[in-house]
């Protein structure tokens, strides 16, 4: 088992690093596009497809057959429909600890009588053997720490995503990806989540703080995120290193 999983992982050592070779010549390729459970998967379960367009007006008529309003609600709420995420994040945390600790303690402890044997040990052990302090500790700890953290993120974007999913209480679960290609250096932005319906503004857009279980990913791939990343076999050294 063990040898077969060897020569599987010999063949495909190649195609990895044709890939890799590939993207490091050429740059990275845009993904295809695709529903947002392709882009960005998740496990869920999807309700019916749209509803049935509705029906052409009949003569002498402003109501068409099947329409749910007579003002139709552009927001977004079956799967398929679009809405607008804006993500406008400017947080900042700054913290700092320091702990000091210290102990002493000394212990002494002798047998002056013990069934008249305490002078049959002074010719065992070596010279100068004192039963009233046979046994003498001294100990000294001490431990001194500190840590700080100082974080700034910014981030101001917007993204459509599309309605993946309806939950039986209404609200919609969300996904979306943007990616953007400059020359050989590729960002992409990604985010998915559940919104209510209420929360989506009359010009069918949400804020990110508005999204419950938000997952928003911001990064990218390609010669500067490349240059920039610590190299793998330093990275395990400092990950694993005991000392």
């Amino acid at each position: 088992m063990r040898k077969s999983l060897l020569v599987a992982a010999l063949l495909l050592a190649p195609l990895a690093a044709c890939s890799t070779v590939t993207e490091a010549v050429k740059g990275p390729e845009l993904a295809p596009v695709g529903y947002p459970a392709q882009l960005a998967p998740m496990s869920q379960q999807y309700v019916s497809a749209r509803e049935p367009a509705p029906q052409a007006a009949s003569a002498n008529s402003l109501w068409r057959v099947g329409a749910r309003a007579f003002f139709n609600d552009q927001r977004a709420s079956r799967v398929g429909d679009i809405l607008t995420v804006q993500i406008d994040i400017d947080d900042s945390a700054s913290t700092k600890n320091n702990t000091a600790s210290n102990r002493t303690s000394s212990t002494k402890a002798g047998v002056s009588n013990f069934l008249g044997l305490e002078s049959s040990l002074g010719k065992v052990l070596p010279g100068g053997f004192d039963p009233a302090n046979a046994v003498g500790t001294d100990s000294t700890f001490s431990n001194a720490g500190g840590g700080s953290v100082s974080r700034s993120e910014k981030i101001s974007l917007t993204i459509a995503a599309v309605v993946s999913q309806v939950l039986p209480n209404g609200n919609m679960v969300i996904q979306g990806t943007q990616e953007v290609r400059t020359n050989a250096e590729l960002r992409q932005l990604t985010v998915a989540g559940i919104v209510r319906p209420e929360d989506i503004s009359s010009a069918n857009t949400i804020k990110h703080t508005q999204i419950a279980e938000a997952r928003i990913s911001y990064g990218g791939r390609g010669d500067i995120s490349r240059v920039q990343k610590t190299p793998a076999g330093q990275a395990l050294v400092e990950r694993f290193s005991p000392f």
